[in-house]
Protein backbone atom coordinates (compact mmCIF):
# COMPACT_ATOMS: atom_id res chain seq x y z
CA UNK A 1 0.00 0.00 0.00
CA UNK A 2 1.66 3.57 -1.43
CA UNK A 3 2.11 5.63 1.88
CA UNK A 4 0.46 9.45 0.68
CA UNK A 5 2.28 12.49 1.78
CA UNK A 6 3.27 16.24 1.00
CA UNK A 7 6.76 16.07 -1.14
CA UNK A 8 8.80 19.39 0.00
CA UNK A 9 11.24 20.59 -2.75
CA UNK A 10 14.69 22.25 -1.49
CA UNK A 11 15.52 24.97 -3.63
CA UNK A 12 19.05 25.76 -3.32
CA UNK A 13 19.98 29.43 -1.53
CA UNK A 14 22.60 31.10 -1.61
CA UNK A 15 24.55 31.55 1.33
CA UNK A 16 26.04 35.19 2.10
CA UNK A 17 28.87 35.48 3.98
CA UNK A 18 29.46 38.79 5.80
CA UNK A 19 32.69 40.88 4.34
CA UNK A 20 35.17 41.97 7.49
CA UNK A 21 35.43 45.69 6.22
CA UNK A 22 37.14 48.77 8.02
CA UNK A 23 34.09 50.10 8.76
CA UNK A 24 32.66 46.99 10.93
CA UNK A 25 36.27 47.32 12.65
CA UNK A 26 36.45 50.66 13.69
CA UNK A 27 32.55 50.51 14.56
CA UNK A 28 33.26 47.26 16.64
CA UNK A 29 36.52 48.79 19.01
CA UNK A 30 34.71 52.25 19.24
CA UNK A 31 31.42 50.60 20.69
CA UNK A 32 33.60 48.07 22.95
CA UNK A 33 34.63 51.30 24.64
CA UNK A 34 31.68 50.77 26.52
CA UNK A 35 33.57 48.27 28.73
CA UNK A 36 36.31 51.09 28.68
CA UNK A 37 34.54 53.41 31.03
CA UNK A 38 32.96 50.55 32.99
CA UNK A 39 36.46 48.78 33.92
CA UNK A 40 37.34 52.42 34.72
CA UNK A 41 34.99 52.79 37.11
CA UNK A 42 35.20 49.91 38.50
CA UNK A 43 38.97 49.87 38.92
CA UNK A 44 38.93 53.82 40.26
CA UNK A 45 37.17 53.38 43.43
CA UNK A 46 39.48 51.36 45.57
CA UNK A 47 42.31 54.16 44.85
CA UNK A 48 40.01 56.88 45.67
CA UNK A 49 38.82 55.86 48.75
CA UNK A 50 42.14 55.34 50.02
CA UNK A 51 43.46 58.73 49.32
CA UNK A 52 43.83 61.07 52.35
CA UNK A 53 42.23 64.30 50.82
CA UNK A 54 39.54 62.50 49.64
CA UNK A 55 38.71 60.70 53.02
CA UNK A 56 39.40 64.33 54.47
CA UNK A 57 36.55 66.09 52.62
CA UNK A 58 33.74 63.77 52.08
CA UNK A 59 34.44 60.84 55.19
CA UNK A 60 36.28 63.12 57.51
CA UNK A 61 35.34 60.38 60.29
CA UNK A 62 36.90 57.45 58.40
CA UNK A 63 39.80 59.63 58.20
CA UNK A 64 40.27 59.97 62.02
CA UNK A 65 39.91 56.17 61.95
CA UNK A 66 42.93 56.34 59.54
CA UNK A 67 45.03 58.51 61.02
CA UNK A 68 44.79 56.59 64.35
CA UNK A 69 47.22 54.48 65.56
CA UNK A 70 45.46 52.60 68.03
CA UNK A 71 43.23 51.09 64.81
CA UNK A 72 45.19 48.33 63.22
CA UNK A 73 42.51 46.90 61.45
CA UNK A 74 41.37 48.30 57.66
CA UNK A 75 37.87 47.04 58.63
CA UNK A 76 37.98 49.02 61.29
CA UNK A 77 38.93 52.15 59.69
CA UNK A 78 36.69 51.91 56.86
CA UNK A 79 33.52 50.87 58.36
CA UNK A 80 31.25 53.43 57.41
CA UNK A 81 28.10 53.46 56.28
CA UNK A 82 28.24 56.53 53.69
CA UNK A 83 31.74 54.63 52.15
CA UNK A 84 29.94 52.18 51.40
CA UNK A 85 27.28 53.66 49.63
CA UNK A 86 29.34 55.32 47.78
CA UNK A 87 31.29 52.44 46.27
CA UNK A 88 27.79 50.25 46.05
CA UNK A 89 25.67 52.94 44.44
CA UNK A 90 27.39 52.27 41.21
CA UNK A 91 26.38 48.63 40.82
CA UNK A 92 23.18 49.03 42.20
CA UNK A 93 22.33 51.90 40.01
CA UNK A 94 23.67 49.56 36.79
CA UNK A 95 21.58 46.94 38.09
CA UNK A 96 18.60 48.89 37.95
CA UNK A 97 18.92 50.76 35.12
CA UNK A 98 19.84 47.62 32.64
CA UNK A 99 15.99 46.95 32.65
CA UNK A 100 15.21 49.94 31.46
CA UNK A 101 17.66 49.55 28.82
CA UNK A 102 16.18 46.52 27.99
CA UNK A 103 13.31 48.29 26.73
CA UNK A 104 15.17 51.27 25.16
CA UNK A 105 17.44 48.90 23.07
CA UNK A 106 14.19 47.22 21.63
CA UNK A 107 12.73 50.30 21.11
CA UNK A 108 15.59 52.85 20.09
CA UNK A 109 17.85 50.66 18.91
CA UNK A 110 21.65 49.52 20.13
CA UNK A 111 23.13 52.97 18.90
CA UNK A 112 20.86 55.41 20.83
CA UNK A 113 21.15 53.38 24.02
CA UNK A 114 25.01 53.28 23.79
CA UNK A 115 24.59 56.88 23.40
CA UNK A 116 22.22 57.39 26.18
CA UNK A 117 25.12 55.64 28.18
CA UNK A 118 27.68 57.94 26.89
CA UNK A 119 25.23 60.99 28.14
CA UNK A 120 25.06 59.28 31.68
CA UNK A 121 28.67 58.92 32.29
CA UNK A 122 29.33 62.39 31.43
CA UNK A 123 26.47 64.28 33.39
CA UNK A 124 27.97 61.45 36.41
CA UNK A 125 31.81 62.44 35.72
CA UNK A 126 30.10 66.01 35.69
CA UNK A 127 28.95 66.12 39.31
CA UNK A 128 31.70 63.53 40.58
CA UNK A 129 34.71 65.81 39.41
CA UNK A 130 32.82 69.37 40.42
CA UNK A 131 31.47 67.50 44.03
CA UNK A 132 31.44 69.82 47.27
CA UNK A 133 29.63 67.30 49.39
CA UNK A 134 28.69 63.55 49.71
CA UNK A 135 25.04 64.27 48.27
CA UNK A 136 26.95 65.60 44.75
CA UNK A 137 29.23 62.08 45.19
CA UNK A 138 26.42 59.81 45.30
CA UNK A 139 24.19 61.17 42.50
CA UNK A 140 27.24 61.04 40.21
CA UNK A 141 28.07 57.70 41.11
CA UNK A 142 24.47 57.05 40.47
CA UNK A 143 24.44 58.51 37.20
CA UNK A 144 27.75 56.51 36.36
CA UNK A 145 25.97 53.09 37.14
CA UNK A 146 23.15 53.89 34.96
CA UNK A 147 25.84 54.31 31.89
CA UNK A 148 27.30 51.21 33.35
CA UNK A 149 24.13 49.06 32.68
CA UNK A 150 22.53 51.01 29.48
CA UNK A 151 26.17 49.60 28.01
CA UNK A 152 26.54 46.47 29.63
CA UNK A 153 23.13 46.09 27.91
CA UNK A 154 23.47 47.56 24.37
CA UNK A 155 27.21 47.07 23.93
CA UNK A 156 27.22 43.27 23.25
CA UNK A 157 24.57 43.36 21.26
CA UNK A 158 25.61 46.06 19.51
CA UNK A 159 29.04 44.02 18.70
CA UNK A 160 27.35 40.30 18.09
CA UNK A 161 24.48 41.82 15.12
CA UNK A 162 27.80 43.80 13.30
CA UNK A 163 30.22 41.34 13.50
CA UNK A 164 30.51 38.93 10.69
CA UNK A 165 29.90 35.26 11.73
CA UNK A 166 33.70 34.02 11.25
CA UNK A 167 34.88 36.61 13.58
CA UNK A 168 31.76 37.44 15.15
CA UNK A 169 33.98 36.01 18.72
CA UNK A 170 37.12 37.61 18.39
CA UNK A 171 35.29 41.28 17.83
CA UNK A 172 32.29 40.53 20.82
CA UNK A 173 35.21 40.00 23.41
CA UNK A 174 36.36 43.19 22.74
CA UNK A 175 34.39 44.47 25.41
CA UNK A 176 35.80 42.37 27.70
CA UNK A 177 39.10 43.01 26.81
CA UNK A 178 38.50 46.88 27.13
CA UNK A 179 36.64 46.15 30.41
CA UNK A 180 40.43 44.41 31.55
CA UNK A 181 42.06 47.41 30.06
CA UNK A 182 39.62 50.26 31.53
CA UNK A 183 40.74 48.33 35.28
CA UNK A 184 44.46 48.40 34.38
CA UNK A 185 44.44 52.03 33.12
CA UNK A 186 42.22 53.39 36.34
CA UNK A 187 45.59 51.66 38.54
CA UNK A 188 47.94 53.85 37.07
CA UNK A 189 45.92 56.69 37.44
CA UNK A 190 45.26 56.00 40.86
CA UNK A 191 49.33 55.39 41.15
CA UNK A 192 49.72 58.53 39.23
CA UNK A 193 47.42 60.58 41.18
CA UNK A 194 48.64 59.34 44.79
CA UNK A 195 51.81 61.48 43.58
CA UNK A 196 49.99 64.60 43.78
CA UNK A 197 49.70 66.50 46.89
CA UNK A 198 47.69 69.75 46.52
CA UNK A 199 44.35 68.38 47.50
CA UNK A 200 42.87 67.97 44.71
CA UNK A 201 44.56 64.46 43.58
CA UNK A 202 40.95 62.99 43.66
CA UNK A 203 39.47 64.63 41.07
CA UNK A 204 42.51 64.04 38.65
CA UNK A 205 40.42 60.51 37.55
CA UNK A 206 37.14 61.92 36.92
CA UNK A 207 38.77 64.23 34.21
CA UNK A 208 40.41 61.11 32.66
CA UNK A 209 37.02 58.94 32.64
CA UNK A 210 35.17 61.93 30.78
CA UNK A 211 37.36 62.19 27.93
CA UNK A 212 36.96 58.94 27.17
CA UNK A 213 33.94 58.97 27.20
CA UNK A 214 33.31 61.98 24.78
CA UNK A 215 35.80 60.25 22.45
CA UNK A 216 33.78 57.40 22.52
CA UNK A 217 30.01 59.38 22.27
CA UNK A 218 31.93 60.73 19.27
CA UNK A 219 33.28 57.98 17.91
CA UNK A 220 30.32 55.76 17.88
CA UNK A 221 27.99 58.59 16.43
CA UNK A 222 30.50 59.35 13.54
CA UNK A 223 31.29 55.70 12.80
CA UNK A 224 27.45 54.77 13.48
CA UNK A 225 26.32 50.79 13.53
CA UNK A 226 26.64 50.18 9.80
CA UNK A 227 27.50 46.50 9.18
CA UNK A 228 28.82 44.78 6.64
CA UNK A 229 28.35 45.47 3.00
CA UNK A 230 26.64 48.77 4.33
CA UNK A 231 23.49 46.89 6.65
CA UNK A 232 23.09 48.57 9.81
CA UNK A 233 21.14 45.85 11.95
CA UNK A 234 20.05 48.55 14.86
CA UNK A 235 17.97 50.13 12.03
CA UNK A 236 15.19 47.93 12.15
CA UNK A 237 15.04 47.64 16.17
Amino acid sequence: MAGGGFAVSSSAGTEFEAKITPIVIISCIMAATGGLMFGYDVGVSGGVTSMPSFLEKFFPVVYRKTNDPTINSNYCMYDNQGLQLFTSSLYLAGLISTFFASYTTRRLGRKQTMLIAGVFFIVGVAFNAGAQDLAMLIIGRVLLGCGVGFANQAVPLFLSEIAPPRVRGGLNILFQLNTTIGIFFADLVNYGTAKINDGREYRGYEDDDEIGETVKGQGVNKVGPTGANGFDPSSRL
